[in-house]
């Protein structure tokens, strides 16, 4: 994928409107990379990426052809480059340290979240997930990083997150170590292993 300045989100509630703002939004202007498709609940999911004016008119018509059946949008002009990574599938590092897992309503709301939390923390993201299978179109992320950056996450992206954000969240300050790498290789449950913990076995 190209390296973007520029970054938009669209949650559609609906699939055929989605599909008709993604055509349109592409014959606009020419952004640098998209990826859409259908997500979990029937949502239609699209990401856009480019120089920031190219992202802002492309976003524009996409808001006007959505005709209602938008759920919610981002337009991020400056992307951690970190954000990108995470959005191509790149994992952060295991490491140490305590966990923050959020949530949230929307996946436009989720990479929200993780951009203020990157910009203003030292954080790690680990993973990132947009309403992809067993969320029902919700958005969540996990960081990992030294107990006070991630309360300070949580402090910055309360702040940042409207209410109808859906904001949920933990801090874990000291995770099990067998769950802590287990959840930096992912959260679904459907790509999760058994893990022998050495305990009691059943009489």
């Amino acid at each position: 994928m190209k390296r973007a300045a520029a970054l938009a989100v669209l949650d559609f509630a609906e699939i055929p409107a989605g599909l008709d703002a993604t055509d349109a939004m592409l014959k606009k202007a020419p952004v640098a990379f998209f990826r859409s498709g259908t997500v979990t609940a029937g949502r239609y999911l699209t990401l856009i990426g480019g120089t920031p004016a190219s992202v802002e008119e492309a976003l524009a018509e996409g808001l006007a052809r959505a005709e209602g059946h938008l759920l919610d949008h981002l337009y991020l002009a400056d992307v951690h480059p970190r954000l990108l990574d995470a959005l191509e599938g790149r994992r952060g590092e295991d490491g140490t340290g305590a966990l923050l897992i959020l949530e949230t309503a929307t996946a436009s709301s989720v990479v929200l979240a993780c951009e203020r939390a990157l910009k203003g923390t030292l954080v790690d993201l680990v993973e990132v997930r947009l309403s992809d299978a067993g969320l029902a179109g919700k958005g969540l992320a996990l960081f990992r990083g030294d107990l006070h950056e991630l309360e300070a996450a949580v402090e910055i992206v309360t702040s940042a997150l409207p209410p109808a954000a859906g904001l949920s969240y933990r801090v874990l300050a000291r995770p099990h170590d067998a769950f802590a790498r287990e959840a930096a290789l992912g959260t679904a449950f459907a790509a999760s292993r058994f893990v022998d913990l050495g305990g009691e076995e059943a009489s």
